[in-house]
């Protein structure tokens, strides 16, 4: 029973899967339970058994089973996850169709007889969709198959099995069913009849693009037609797949484009039009990105009369459009509708009435019909029948789809006849789906009445688009007869005689006679009969031409009574607004009205009658004739109040339908003019049509004089933020039209501001846009691809303005958007940004080809490209809107892709933009799975983003669609996503409202384009859904009204008392990494009592446009409200901290200009922030620091400037301390910098908590991997250095080597001190002010890139350095003579020595090969050459200083000659030669030092560009022959060390070429085949530390993934011979890693020693210690025995007893273990002796050599006057020549040996005692030393400069020795 009561517990899921039957039959009868029991079928219980099922029905156990089926059938009935569901709708068929062909092949006739039941069944439900599906299957069971169908009723099937959420349609049919079955047939169709299944869907895509023939490029290009024949069937062949898989097409359809355009074989031709028209079909909408491309070469080439090629053409292009929108491809079909060959005309009309086919009145709206049916209009006059004939079909299938109503307004000017025949057309034309049209012609067979009659209603709701825009005065409309009647009077021009008759018959008698009457008062009189009887007139009756002639009529406008004048002027407008007045009656009128705008007592009267025309006859016909008439005349008077009339005009009648272009040239003319009246009237009337255009108007002056421009930019500036006023004039006809033809205001849906941008005349670069330029762009090589992208950009700049057909540029972009190198992306970027400005709105039909593109480079690693990607993104939405980005998979696809930058900047992009749209795309249902999908990303960046996405994608598509999208997630997921959509219901934003209906009260939006910011008119006046139905108007005015007074509110102790509350923490601390939900909530709260409210919901409104309008706010009030602002300054801190946290910069530098000013009022004030507020803001600040944008961290720097102004500076520096921990290298770098100012500005007291901690931490940062961090770090270190002196050594005090990264500091100091060094030199040239500069700081990036760098540098000083170099004479020795002193000259000349050097690394070629010829001349001659030493890191950093600038800069300028190129590498490589020869020289260089030369050697090993030069493979092996040198001559423990740290770093970078790696391997390789020679000379305490650092990097593991294993192998081979030639002793050399257990070395290691013992079988412990080395060698004993023989036959002779001796210490030093005693035991005890003494000789005499020459490996830094620094002495080959450094280290032997200094019995090699690893502080110590000591020599050189003696003469040092020696003697005896 214990086990059974330890099952009994357990939930019912987990007895069900028990391993005891008993457990599972309880199991299975309390599931049968609980599935009986659940009601809801959609229970996530459901869940946890949908994968047992299969469990309880196959259960082994007989009784077991049984109960699993019952409970198995009750879940089947129950659940709606068990798939009991029915009919085509419900299951899905696709995995069942899948399936179906390959059941038809098995061997089981049962089976294939069951697949046939159920193909029969499938077809019954989706008829001919299964058809292709089961194409290939065998054609007798095909054939069967079809017979069953045949059979098959016509009728749809019916559901009859329901699931429970469909109870409705369960009853439904029953009630059918009772009724008996078929009456309500005909009812149920609206309801039931399902959409038919599309076999595209059924379908498995293929991959096609890898199985294209692989010379497929080059055949295709090839110029025997056959081959091209080849490669185009089997691509052909290949597009038949019916589905294909998405992929890049481009350059497949780019060749099958090149062909259908160029190749001369139309054959071929209509093969490569098959295959494309097969690729748009397998790929549907996916190849949209393509159409653009290739739809105007398939136009052009329909000149081809061949009926099978233009048939091949038709079934492409008509493929072609199923993936695209008219809309895209409209631009490209319009070119060519004026084409001078009938053919292409004629087919372009065609393909547009096939077209037209597929459309519906939304996806054709006005905008788009408009400027075809224009197109239509002129074909229909065409003399070639068929073009005709075409152009009727075509407008007869536009008419069909839109109906008569919105094409009427179009087919104005046509006759009867032709009307006639394109209604004729239009009936026959068959709609594709069979549906009538939208209203009007043939919608009379429709079903059902009332749709039918509602159909004009029904085009009224546009797609999507922004709100509507007002619509022009000229607009047709469609309304009524009369409606298209009032807008426009046609009157023909009636002869003098008529005009006569007629006015007689409405004028008094009295009124004519005396209308030209001598006498003024009569005509006086006879004008106010006149004004009588108009006035009296009925609008029917009145002749309006006539009476404005009788008013002409002599002496007309030359009137000179002024009365009579304003009489007759006032009669015109009376008839302009009483009659039916014409454009034929304007034309008699205006030219007097305008001869007489400009009189000063007629005028008003001319600008009221001009007016009243404008009403009748359109404001934008009327004022294109006024301004026009103005300018031809010469009066400026006129010309001015011309302007000043059109500008009170446009402000009364609106701007819509003005015709810029007709007059933009004319407001030109009066810019230009003599008068300023007329200049200042035409910048006041450019002010006025500044409200309307916005920044586009700006565009057609730029030509403009400076002058004039800052007079239109200042106007501008004042209507900046204005609404254009609403309309008062011409509006009735406006508002009739909109009630009576609402699909008229789809034109202006689609138009508004893109309206406005038509106006700017635009070039067409596409002839521009070369073939040459295109194959730049993608080139191999990434400077002749950005050469392409520089040519491009410069052909956009120079256009401004640009169509929208620009070639093949789009492809070739694409392809840069996906560059390896990031600078050519953003190069790119930065010119889709340009194309966006110039294009305009016709950059929508590049949206799918280019646009998208630019989303995928979101997902981009860098930051800095990223935002570069957004920025063009939005650029193009500004122009594009959003419509077509949400439109089709293209961005779902994109948020398919697991990249988690991707999905965040989408997501993010999509929160920002979604709240602004009235509507969007059904599309966008596509994105929710992936939405749900970044719900649960790993990224909790993603996540975040998908949750602030959440409400914005609810807003359009409802909570209940997007609740139901939630059924296809894992149960545990789905309630996950249920609670979050939960709250985001409680957080969804309102809709934007449409603009009000009555638009013609208010339409400040009905006239502006929306999309235009820049405008200034798109305020966006939505307070999203705060104020529901009010009109905008008054909401405005409240607005206004509450926005007035004070914005900072005054609460006493109010800033004390929640300083009280956060202290006991009655609120949340303002401390956190990223800001939740819950502090921005408590912030807007404490906000609540110190702001307005409508201050506060900008604040915290989620649009970023919002905040910036509420920061320019609080900037106006700051100042006034000073005190206030103090008052609740712990606030507006905290929310500017949210704002460090925003992704728009607009905002953060809003904020940044915000906190600028505040902190300069706080200072003024002299107010000093409290801890409280300082430690909520000050963190955030510094998060700002490490910004990527230069602007940013500027602006943020001087924001920390002026903060210690109003906080200590001693509290800020723990702040910035903390920042220097950030992972961002940028902030480390910047704080490092910010703490180095503090310690200059106010001393070391403002380090905390105390100097010595707070230096030692900034010394850690000298280690850094960055270098920009390191040299910061010892620029404070400088600083410090600066303000304490030597003290900063003892305030830093040790710092450990492991504290360094994995970059040895010793580079970064001597390329520091190097700097410092050249600096000095230039300031003591320069005699500067002695201010100290930042000496370390050595930016070789702005050094390389910087052409002009060379002017900073003087000229080159040519030093005679023989003189120099003079031997010094000395009082001769009585035992031998003394060469000069070096050292002394060394001290003498390093002055110079350092400038020469600081001149090698200059920009300009000449200067620095003339340095490097002056140092070649010291190296060349032995005596001269160890002058360099103690130079030689120096020379070197110069040396590949100089590599770097010709790789990055003079190999790049193609203005340099590559000679002179040349030349300089040839004075570098021969420098080097020459030093590299010189080992004592050569082992100077550092480890640093040596692996950045050897990085730049192996660069220009592999730079490609040297082979093009002359002689390119000879300077190759020259350096080829160095790195061979250099690795033999330099320091073993150093170029071992170096190459492993360079091995590390290249396999790290994944930037770097593979080649790299390789070379450096080989030179490991010769490294490692050298080590028998060069092991006694290696520090292996360094090495083995190098590769246990190399192994943490990479671990054994991580080595073997990487594409090669030579990597792994290098260092196993390292590790082996090591261990082969020490044994067992490699363990005793890891004294210096720390922590062993952080790497496999030592383990490895082990194993190694290990495994040799086993295999040498010497069992001794002495053999073990002493022969393991021996063991593994290569040597075999005898040969050890005959060498040793050898050696001793000649110690024996006579003659070569000394050679002997010499090669037995050379083999003893070789070979440490080696065993002597067997040959030595065979002597007598004399040779023994002689052979011993003989050997202490050789090392006696070698160590006091060797100590000579190791003086250039220790850099000593002795403060001994007498010791020499850093110079070696050479000595002749006798022996005879040394100075006094070599009798100061024979005196320290002899001191020795006499035991008056440390004795040399237990002295390691020489070599060892080379300092393994500098630690930090002691590089600090000696490059601080080396800076402080040459200061003090440029001091004395400039004070003692005259002076006849030396501190540091050879004699001086001599004295000090003999006094020395004295010493010696006298303790002696």
């Amino acid at each position: 029973m214990g086990d059974d009561s330890e099952w009994m517990k357990l939930p019912i899921d987990q007895k069900c899967e028990h391993k005891i039957w008993k457990a599972r039959l309880n199991g299975y009868e309390e599931a049968l339970k609980l599935f009986q029991k659940i009601e809801d079928e959609k229970s996530p219980e459901w869940g946890k058994y949908l994968g047992l099922i299969k469990k309880f029905v196959t259960d082994s156990n007989a009784v077991a089973q049984l109960k699993g089926l019952e409970a198995a059938l009750a879940f089947i009935e129950n659940a709606h996850v068990a798939g009991n569901e029915f009919g085509s709708k419900i299951i899905t068929l696709k995995p069942v169709v899948k399936v179906l062909p390959k059941l038809f092949e098995s061997r089981e006739k049962a089976v294939r007889d069951e697949a046939k039941l159920l193909a029969v069944e499938i077809y019954r439900w989706i008829r001919d969709a299964l058809r292709t599906p089961l194409q290939n299957i065998n054609s007798v069971q095909l054939k069967e198959l079809e017979e069953e169908w045949v059979k098959l009723p016509p009728a749809a099937p019916k559901q009859t099995r329901f699931l429970r959420s469909q109870q409705d349609l369960k009853a439904k049919f029953e009630q059918q069913q009772a009724a008996g079955g078929d009456e309500a047939d005909g009812d149920d169709d609206d309801e039931v009849e399902a959409a038919p299944v599309d076999p595209y869907e059924l379908l498995e895509a293929v991959e096609i693009l890898s199985k294209l023939p692989k010379d497929f490029y080059e055949k295709i290009e090839a110029k025997k037609w056959q081959e091209r024949k080849e490669v185009l069937e089997a691509v052909e062949a290949l597009t038949k797949n019916p589905k294909l898989e998405s992929g890049d097409y481009g350059d497949l359809a780019r060749a099958l484009k090149k062909v259908i355009g160029k190749d001369a074989n139309v054959m071929l031709v209509a093969m490569a039009a098959k295959c494309l028209a097969g690729l748009a079909t397998g790929l549907r909408k996916k190849f949209g990105t393509y159409a653009g491309h290739v739809v105007p070469t398939i136009l052009e080439k329909f000149k081809e009369k061949k009926p099978q090629v233009v048939q091949a053409l038709q079934e492409a292009i008509d493929a072609v459009f199923l993936t695209t929108t008219l809309q895209n491809i409209s631009e490209d079909v319009l070119a060519v509708m004026d084409n001078k060959n009938p053919s292409i005309k004629q087919q372009a009309s065609l393909f547009l009435a096939r077209s037209f086919r597929h459309c519906t009145p939304s996806t054709l709206p006005k905008s788009v019909l408009k400027p075809f049916c224009a197109a239509f209009l002129k074909q229909v006059n065409d003399s070639a029948p068929e073009v005709r004939d075409a152009a009727f079909e075509a407008l007869g299938t536009a008419m069909k789809v839109v109906g008569e109503k919105a094409v009427n307004p179009f087919l104005a000017d046509v006759d009867k006849l032709k009307l006639d025949k394109i209604k004729e057309c239009a009936d026959k034309v068959e709609l594709v789906g069979k549906k009538g049209g939208g209203g009007g012609g043939g919608g009379g067979g429709e079903k059902k009445a009332k749709p039918a009659a509602k159909a004009p209603p029904a085009v009224e709701a546009p797609a999507a688009g922004p709100p509507k825009k007002g619509k022009p005065a000229s607009a047709p409309s469609a309304k009524s007869k009369k409606a298209s009647d009032t807008k426009e009077t046609v009157e023909t021009e009636l002869s003098p005689e008529v005009c006569e008759e007629k006015a007689a018959a409405v004028l008094p008698a009295s009124c004519m006679q005396l209308l030209d009457s001598g006498n003024w008062k009569e005509r006086l009189a006879s004008m106010e009969e006149f004004q009588r009887a108009v006035e009296q007139m009925d609008k029917s009756e009145m002749p309006c031409q006539a009476l404005v002639k009788m008013l002409a009529k002599k002496p007309g406008w030359k009137e000179t009574n002024f009365q009579v004048m304003q009489m007759k002027l006032h009669i015109v407008g009376l008839i302009a607004q009483k009659g039916s007045f014409s454009k034929t009656s304007a034309l008699v009128v205006l030219d007097g009205l305008v001869d007489k705008i400009g009189d000063v007592k007629c005028g008003s009267n001319a600008k009221e009658a001009l007016t009243a025309i404008g009403e009748a006859c359109s404001l934008p016909w009327t004022a294109e004739q006024v301004v026009s008439m103005a300018f031809t005349q010469k009066n400026p008077k006129n010309q001015a109040e011309t302007l000043n009339w059109l500008a009170n005009a446009m402000k009364e009648f609106g701007f819509a339908g003005i015709n810029v272009k007709a007059f933009i040239n004319n407001v030109k003319t009066a810019l230009g003019a003599t008068n300023p009246a007329v200049r200042t009237s035409a910048i006041t009337l450019l002010g006025v049509m500044y409200l309307y255009m916005g920044a586009p108007l700006r565009m057609f002056f730029e030509d403009e004089k400076p002058a004039l421009l800052s007079q239109i930019d200042a106007e501008f500036e004042k209507m900046q933020g204005q609404s254009p006023p609403a309309p008062i004039r011409g509006t009735k006809k406006a508002g009739a039209e909109e009630e009576g033809d609402a699909a008229a205001e789809e034109e202006e849906v689609d138009g508004g501001a893109g309206d406005i941008m038509d106006l700017l005349p635009r070039t067409d670069i596409s002839d521009k846009i070369t073939s040459d330029m295109v194959s730049k762009i993608s080139d191999k090589n990434w400077k002749i691809r950005k050469e392409g992208l520089d040519e491009v950009a410069a052909v956009i700049s120079e256009a401004k303005f640009i169509q929208a057909n620009i070639g093949e540029l789009p492809m070739a972009l694409k392809g840069r958007l996906n560059d390896s190198n990031k600078l050519l992306v953003q190069q790119a970027l930065n010119i889709l940004q340009q194309i966006a400005t110039a294009m305009g709105p016709s950059l929508k039909q590049h949206v799918k080809n280019l646009g998208i593109p630019v989303i995928t480079v979101l997902g981009d690693s860098k930051s800095n490209v990223r935002a570069a990607a957004l920025s063009t993104l939005n650029a193009w939405v500004e122009q594009t809107g959003m419509k077509e980005w949400l439109e089709g998979e293209d961005l779902s696809e994109e948020l398919k892709k697991e990249n988690p930058f991707l999905r965040q900047e989408i997501l993010g992009w999509l929160a920002e933009k979604l709240p602004t749209l009235r509507t969007v795309p059904a599309d966008l249902m596509l994105c929710v799975p992936h939405l749900y999908g970044c719900l649960e990303d790993r990224s909790g960046d993603v996540r975040k983003k998908a949750q602030d996405a959440l409400p914005t994608f609810m807003m359009h598509l409802g909570y209940e669609k997007m609740s139901k999208a939630t059924s296809k997630l894992k149960p545990a997921s789905k309630d996950q996503v249920v609670g979050m959509l939960e709250k985001a219901r409680a957080v969804m934003p309102a809709k934007p409202e449409a603009p009000a209906k009555a638009a013609a009260s208010k339409p400040p939006a009905s006239s502006t384009p929306a999309a235009k910011p820049a405008s200034g008119l798109c305020t966006f006046p939505l307070t999203t859904g705060v104020v529901g139905k009010k009109p905008p108007v008054k909401a405005g005015a409240k607005d206004e009204e509450d926005k007035s007074g004070p914005i900072f509110i005054l609460v006493p102790n109010g800033k004390e008392q929640r300083i009280k509350e956060e202290k006991a923490l009655k609120i949340l601390k303002w401390n956190f990494i990223t800001p939740r939900d819950e502090y921005v909530e408590q912030l807007k709260t404490q906000m609540s009592t110190c702001l307005p409210k409508w201050l506060q919901d900008e604040l915290f409104h989620f649009d970023f446009q919002r905040h910036v309008k509420a920061i320019g706010a609080m900037i106006e009030h700051m100042e006034a409200e000073c005190e206030a602002v103090i008052g609740c300054l712990d606030l507006i801190l905290k929310w500017f901290t949210l704002r460090f946290f925003d992704t728009n910069t607009s905002v953060l530098m809003k904020a940044l200009e915000f906190l600028k000013l505040l902190f300069t009022m706080l200072s003024r004030k002299n107010y000093q922030l409290n801890d409280y507020e300082a430690s909520s803001f000050i963190p955030y600040l510094i998060l700002k620091v490490g910004e990527s944008k230069d602007v940013v961290r500027k602006d943020v720097r001087a924001i920390l400037t002026m903060l210690c102004k109003v906080y200590a500076a001693s509290k800020v520096f723990p702040f910035l301390m903390e920042g220097t921990k950030s992972k961002n290298s940028k902030q480390r770098c910047e704080c490092l910098e910010e703490l180095g100012c503090l310690i200059e500005n106010f001393g070391m007291n403002v380090c905390q908590p105390t100097p010595a901690k707070a230096l030692k931490e900034i010394a850690l940062h000298i280690g850094d991997r960055d270098t920009t961090v390191r040299n910061a770090a010892l620029n404070t270190v400088v600083a410090a250095y600066n303000a304490c002196g030597d003290q900063v050594f003892k305030l830093i005090g040790n710092v450990r080597p492991s504290n360094l990264n994995h970059k040895n500091a010793a580079e970064v100091t001597s390329s520091s001190i190097f700097n410092s060094q050249a600096r000095a030199q230039n300031a003591h040239l320069e005699q500067s002010a002695p201010s100290i500069p930042k000496e370390f700081q050595l930016d070789l990036e702005v050094f390389e890139n910087n052409h002009t760098c060379a002017s900073d540098i003087p000229d080159l000083v040519q030093h005679k350095l023989d003189e120099v170099l003079e031997p010094v004479m000395i009082p001769e020795r009585k035992m031998r003579s003394v060469s000069p002193h070096f050292d002394d000259i060394h001290n003498s000349s390093a002055s110079t020595i350092n400038f020469v050097i600081s001149q090698v690394a200059s920009g300009d070629i000449n200067t620095s090969i003339q340095a490097l010829a002056q140092i070649d001349e010291v190296l060349r001659q032995a005596d001269k050459a160890e002058a360099m030493s103690g130079h030689i890191d120096q020379f070197l950093i110069a040396t590949f200083m100089q590599l770097r600038l010709i790789y990055n800069t003079h190999m790049a300028d193609d203005r340099l000659d590559k000679k002179d190129i040349f030349k300089l590498y040839s004075c570098i490589i021969g420098n080097m030669l020459s030093l590299f020869s010189m080992e004592s020289l050569a082992r100077e260089a550092s480890m640093g030092v040596l692996k950045d030369l050897m990085h730049g050697l192996i660069t220009l090993m592999l730079d490609t560009r040297v082979e093009d030069i002359e002689d390119g493979q000879q300077l190759i092996r020259s350096v080829n022959l160095l790195v061979v040198r250099v690795l033999e001559k330099s320091d073993q423990t150093n170029i071992l060390s170096a190459l492993l740290v360079l091995l590390q770093d290249s396999l790290i970078s994944t930037a770097g070429s593979p080649m790299f790696s390789e070379l450096v391997m080989k030179c490991l390789w010769r490294m490692i085949r050298f080590l028998p020679q060069t092991i006694n000379s290696i520090n292996l305490d360094r090495i083995l530390l190098d590769v246990h650092n190399f192994m943490k990097v990479f671990p054994k593991e991580k080595l073997k993934q990487l594409k090669s294993d030579v990597p792994h192998r290098t260092l196993k081979t390292l590790l082996h011979t090591l261990c082969r030639l020490t044994g067992a002793k490699i363990l005793d050399h890891m004294s210096m890693i720390e922590n062993r257990n952080e790497s496999e070395l030592e383990a490895h290691l082990r194993r190694v020693v290990k495994h040799s013992a086993n295999l040498s079988g010497l069992k001794s412990d002495k053999s073990t210690e002493k022969g393991a080395l021996r063991s593994d060698d290569k040597v075999i004993k005898a040969k050890v025995s005959d060498i040793l023989s050898e050696i001793f036959k000649k110690i024996g002779s006579k003659e070569n007893t000394k050679e002997g001796l010499t090669e037995l210490y050379e083999y003893k030093q070789k070979y440490s273990d080696a065993d002597l005693e067997p040959f030595l035991r065979n002597n007598s005890q004399f040779f023994q002796s002689y052979v011993d003494r003989g050997l202490r000789m050789i090392e006696s005499e070698r160590e006091g050599k060797g100590r000579i020459q190791t003086s250039t490996v220790i850099p000593q830094h002795s403060t001994d006057s007498y010791l020499p620094s850093s110079s070696t002495v050479p000595i002749s080959s006798n022996g005879e020549d040394l100075n006094a450094a070599a009798y100061y280290e024979r005196l320290k032997i002899l001191r020795q040996r006499r035991g008056l200094e440390n004795s040399t019995e237990d002295r390691p090699p020489l070599s060892s005692l080379r300092p393994s690893v500098a630690s930090s502080t002691d590089m600090l110590h000696s490059k601080l030393s080396q800076l402080k000591e040459s200061r003090e020599h440029f001091q004395q050189e400039q004070s003692h400069s005259h002076s006849p003696t030396r501190s540091s003469s050879p004699a001086s040092n001599l004295d000090d020795l003999k006094k020395r020696l004295e010493r010696i003697k006298s303790n002696r005896q």
